[in-house]
């Protein structure tokens, strides 16, 4: 009959996890967060420019925007799991 414990799987081992040789092995969320609200900046700063219509404009609105939402949403979200 087999035993009933559970099998522990904490430990990575560094075929699993190549960046773990040089000592890093995550994500870098503020750094992530920090670069989407780089982009939207850097598309608003696109709304600067010799484009006649206005479709243009309103996708680079829209998705500056969406950026900064997703951002927005996630420091919600970070600061309730608190």
């Amino acid at each position: 009959m087999a035993g009933t414990e559970l099998q522990s799987t904490r430990g990575d081992v560094a075929a699993e996890v190549p960046s773990a040789e040089w000592g890093w092995s995550g994500e870098a969320p503020r750094f992530f967060r920090v670069m989407a609200l780089i982009v939207a900046a850097f598309l608003l700063l696109m709304l600067i420019g010799n484009h006649e219509g206005h479709v243009e404009s309103l996708y680079l609105i829209g998705s500056a925007a969406l950026l900064v939402f997703i951002v927005a949403r996630d420091a919600v979200r970070r600061r309730r799991l608190r």
